[in-house]
């Protein structure tokens, strides 16, 4: 009896010392999702973000399909829907594509499906419409897309012949993005050094693709600002502080004109890109240098780096910083550091600035892809 009360009144305080931290860190207001792209069952890891920046470690959900096991060499891996109601991941090992109901409590597999291609790498959606970038080429198969249709019970419905070819066999597919208005869909080729942008009709299908070329080598990620001004990172090859961002003006039939051309970093192999909600700042990840870059975006979509030497925020070294993500509200961005295995919170001042609060360790090797609300 008596050891059945003291078990009760260790585990009544270990849950309100619990409470207290959380209480203390001004309590849980989202998320931030990644998956572990594991060869024997993908999962995907869920970690409560706290008022203060922090996150913390929830939950990992099962997929339902199978990892990879290696570098993807992609942005867009799991994505939310711009509602936060649907977390998507891809399963590049087993050719997949799964949907996630995001609830208060965590997320709950809806569905698991046919990604319609070979190595599904990259994911966007665009209201109830989905497309899929499979980077097919580089395991014998082909480069493509393939689109479906999410319905209001989180199941895929796949477009029937919606599936397209890249401008080659094996382009190396980076990412996959709808633009803001949802009537283009662009991937980056990085084997390329192309931009493919498709027409989508009403009905979600695509048109034959305008195939632009990159100013830079190595396009990799992308993400659209007001006025159809697109964002584009640039790895040149991977190539000693060559890494730069582009920026282009979306035209009406397609084609990308080039406002700012390959803006250097000073950086090496920049690979995510985010611009924060009001487009007045991007970011890019440089993984083998431990750094990150912010440029300053101006009315026209001119660039101009916020620290000359292209170091504005730096997790620590041999944290090699890869996929990233910014808050709903815009006041944190986040890193998936894959040198160490942590989730590093950066505050993004108002000058563009940032300031390195957390890291948050016990990730395991082999992640890939990051999402945040």
């Amino acid at each position: 009896m008596h050891g059945n009360i003291l078990s009760f009144l260790f585990l009544s305080f270990a849950v309100a010392v619990i409470s207290i931290s959380v209480s203390a860190a001004g309590g849980v207001v989202g998320a931030v999702y990644t998956m572990t792209n594991a060869p024997a069952g993908n999962e995907v890891l869920v970690f409560d973000r706290l008022a203060d920046g922090s996150v913390r470690f929830s939950g990992a959900y099962d997929t339902g399909g199978l990892g990879s096991g290696d570098g993807l060499g992609n942005q867009g891996g799991v994505v939310l829907s711009r509602n936060k109601r649907w977390l998507l991941a891809v399963n590049a090992g087993s050719n997949e594509l799964s949907v996630f109901e995001v609830r208060r409590e965590g997320i709950v597999l809806t569905d698991v499906a046919g990604s319609g291609g070979v190595r599904p790498v990259s994911v966007a959606i665009q209201g109830d419409l989905v497309y899929v970038a499979h980077a097919g080429g580089s395991v014998g198969s082909t480069d493509s897309v393939s689109g479906f249709r999410l319905d209001n019970k989180g199941r895929l419905l796949s477009l029937a012949g919606s599936s397209s070819p890249l401008s080659a066999p094996a382009t190396g597919p980076a990412q996959v993005g709808f633009s803001p208005d949802g009537r283009f869909l662009l991937v980056t080729e990085k084997a390329t050094s192309r931009i493919d942008v498709f027409p989508v009709d009403t009905s979600g299908y695509l048109g034959t693709p305008v195939v632009n070329s990159s100013t830079g080598q190595t396009p990799f990620a992308f993400d659209f600002g007001p006025r159809d001004q697109l964002f584009v990172s640039e790895v040149f090859g991977g190539a000693n502080d060559a890494g730069a961002v582009s920026s282009y003006s979306l035209a009406g039939d397609g084609q990308l004109f080039v406002i700012d051309g390959s803006v250097a970093n000073t950086e090496t192999a920049p690979c995510w890109l985010v611009v924060t909600e009001g487009s007045r700042y991007a970011f890019t990840t440089n993984t083998p240098d431990d750094s990150l870059s912010a440029y300053a975006i101006d009315f026209d979509g001119k660039l101009e780096l916020v620290d000359a030497d292209g170091r504005t925020g730096e997790p620590g070294p041999g944290t090699r910083p890869l996929d990233m993500d910014l808050s709903d509200d815009g006041r944190f961005l986040y890193t998936l550091n894959i040198g160490e295995g942590s989730i590093s919170t950066f505050r993004v001042l108002p000058d563009g600035a940032l300031e390195h609060l957390f890291a948050e360790g016990g990730v395991p090797s082999g992640v890939n892809g990051l999402a945040a609300r």
